[in-house]
C-alpha cells in the first residue's frame, strides 16, 4: 500500500489530531473499570498502551518529518 506524500501526511495529522485523543480517553476509561493498581503499575500500562497505539500507523509516520520526495527542486 503506496501512499503519496502529502496523504501520509494529512493522514498522520488526523490520526494525532483525532486519533489519539480517543484512544487517550478510552485508555483512561478501560483503566478505570478496574482497581487502582500501583503507581509503577499503572505507568507501565500507560507507557505500553503509549506504544501500541503507534505500532498499527507506523507506515504512515515513516519519513514525515523528511522534505517531501515527490518534489521538484
Amino acid at each position: 500500500m503506496a501512499l503519496e506524500y502529502k496523504t501520509r501526511k494529512r493522514l498522520a495529522l488526523l490520526i494525532l489530531l483525532v486519533g489519539l485523543p480517543l484512544y487517550i480517553v478510552v485508555a483512561l476509561t478501560v483503566v478505570g473499570w478496574f482497581e487502582r493498581p500501583s503507581m509503577l503499575v499503572e505507568l507501565m500500562v500507560y507507557v505500553g498502551l503509549g506504544i501500541i497505539w503507534a505500532l498499527p500507523f507506523r507506515f504512515v509516520f515513516r519519513g514525515i518529518g523528511q522534505p517531501d520526495p515527490d518534489a521538484g527542486e
